[in-house]
């Protein structure tokens, strides 16, 4: 490409750190001729980042422990948990000690044994619209609640689960997949801090900031479920 004049960007949303959503999305501005675009977006996922650790530092509380999965497989197959980057990354900036990222440097399953023995204080499932298994959880677009609901809460079945801290005191969650490596993300860091410290966040709403940040910036406005609690 380079050879026929064709010059070639590289932009990194996956890696899930601030430095690089915010250089991307920079370059996005610049590459479309829409520079105070770009830099204003930049601007305000830097701040949400910034506002959320703020508020994570002032709690005084120690880290909560976190286990991630995507539930794409349903609750008969562990899938992907998540180590350094996507919502290993998240949930580290959402203030929790995530428990896969000893033994997952970026992507993938994680022995059974390990979770029941790491006793996750709170644990959140990703979940999509389009799904193989029947049993997957869907979240997202088009999604109702009530049946994202009812398949996030056949993974309380899990063997051993019902003794985990974050299954006893109902710290189970659905979150968006499709709300990851994109600047939207910020509202899912939002809601996994929300639910690890209440009290610094009980005043913001993160489904209402993500849906705030579509009417703002752009020309649809999704309707779905985007994030929810096992116990409604």
């Amino acid at each position: 490409m380079e050879e026929q004049g064709i010059p070639v960007v590289v932009v990194d949303y996956n890696a899930q750190t601030v430095e690089r959503h915010v250089a991307s999305t920079v370059l996005f501005g610049q590459l479309t001729g829409q520079d105070s675009r770009g830099k204003e977006i930049a601007d305000f996922y830097a701040g949400a980042l910034k506002d959320i650790a703020t508020r994570i530092a002032a709690s005084g509380k120690p880290k909560p422990k976190v286990y991630v999965e995507f539930g794409n497989k349903g609750p008969a197959e562990y899938s992907f948990t998540y180590g350094k980057n996507m919502w290993g990354a998240m949930s580290t900036a959402a203030g929790g000690d995530n428990i896969a990222a000893p033994f997952v440097e970026w992507w993938g399953p994680i022995n059974p044994e390990q979770v029941l023995a790491s006793k996750p204080d709170a644990i959140f499932i990703s979940g999509r619209e389009n799904n193989k298994s029947e049993t997957a959880l869907p979240m997202g677009e088009g999604v109702k609640a009530d049946e994202a609901r009812g398949k996030l809460k056949a993974f309380e079945t899990r063997q051993g689960w019902s003794e985990l801290p974050a299954v006893k005191n109902g710290q189970l969650f659905g979150v968006y997949q499709g709300a990851s490596r994109t600047i939207s993300d910020f509202a899912m860091v939002q809601y996994i801090a929300k639910q690890l410290y209440p009290e610094q966040f009980k005043h913001v709403d993160p489904v209402a900031d993500y849906l705030g940040y579509y009417k703002k910036y752009l020309p649809v406005v999704p309707e779905g479920t985007f994030a929810i609690a096992v116990k409604g």
